[in-house]
């Protein structure tokens, strides 16, 4: 007899798309809690760059897998994917419903496809080596030695995508499998979950790039420069490298730019990693799309999400 799996309802897609609002909209009709699918609202302190919501946002809703690290703690896809799992099990043993909100495309489609995580190896020798060759000889013929131990993975890399190359070759070097089997294994115990997910999209992208545009503006206003600095300040700079909102902020900090230039570095940013989710989203399977600029209320869209989930 097949395992009955547990559902999974998701709320995913681009920066400023609205998800927080409708994933709280839809636990409060189905009797939910958020499960947060984000990778920077995971931290401590960060809270206006990361579009963390806020008591008046949540309306009452719990909200999981929100601000519970400090940003000098490392923290793995896989160690998301097990809390995720512990925070989901908590939820349906309670009669509730999970609902997963957020935009990392990588945290999302671990979780919902259930891939399995393999030990990463190192060989810190072997990759300078490698290089080393590659200075010497060109990416050319490495990757023909990748080619001939994986072909598929070679297949789909440039002979000028050096680091990709000689990470895939240390992978072969460490473990004897190669991407290609690995990521093979990776999915082959399926998902435990029975997802089903809403995209939010807009089919006018300069409707969701102005959204974007104003949500920048309104960061600002709420004093994303003085957070980004006391940031910087406390030392977390290698977690703000990877923060959309601080680093385009750097150069006003040492004085380099003026806060408008940075502003609109800032916009222009945020647009292309709302485009970068949107890709990911677009290449996954089973996922329905909403559109925001159709004129349907946030009731509506709720409904609409709600009847998608229900089907079957």
């Amino acid at each position: 007899m097949e395992e009955c799996k547990k559902k999974l309802y998701a709320v995913v897609g681009p920066t400023a798309s609205g998800k927080t609002a409708l994933g709280v909209e839809i636990c409060k009709r189905i009797g939910g809690e958020v499960v947060s699918c984000d990778s920077m609202q995971i931290y401590r302190h960060m809270d206006i760059a990361t579009a963390k919501p806020t008591a008046k946002e949540m309306q009452g809703i719990p909200h999981h897998l929100i601000d519970f690290l400090e940003p000098d703690e490392v923290f793995s896809v896989a160690d998301y994917c097990e809390k995720a799992a512990e925070v989901i099990d908590d939820i349906h043993s309670r009669g509730r419903v999970p609902v997963l909100v957020g935009g990392t495309g990588l945290y999302y489609s671990s979780l919902a496809e259930g891939l399995t995580f393999f030990e990463e190896k190192s060989d810190f020798e072997y990759r300078e080596l490698l290089k080393a060759r590659a200075e010497a000889e060109g990416g050319e013929v490495l990757l023909k030695e990748l080619e001939a131990v994986d072909p598929e993975a070679a297949a789909k890399l440039h002979p000028n995508n050096t680091g990709r190359i000689i990470r895939a070759l240390e992978i072969y070097h460490t473990t004897g499998k190669t991407i290609t089997q690995q990521n093979i294994l990776s999915k082959a115990g399926g998902s435990r979950y029975d997802v089903r997910t809403v995209c939010l999209d807009a089919r006018n992208r300069d409707f969701l790039y102005d959204r974007i545009n104003r949500r920048v503006a309104e960061m600002i206003e709420a004093g994303l420069v003085e957070e980004a600095k006391r940031f910087y300040d406390s030392g977390f700079g290698r977690t703000a490298v990877q923060a959309i909102g601080y680093k385009e902020l750097l150069p006003f900090l040492r004085n380099e730019k003026t806060l408008s230039d940075c502003v609109e570095n800032l916009k222009m940013q945020t647009r292309r990693y709302a485009k970068r989710q949107l890709t990911w989203f677009r290449h996954r399977e089973n996922i329905d799309f909403l559109y925001i600029d159709d004129g349907l209320s946030p009731q509506e869209l709720a409904g609409t999400a709600i009847e998608i989930f229900q089907r079957m």
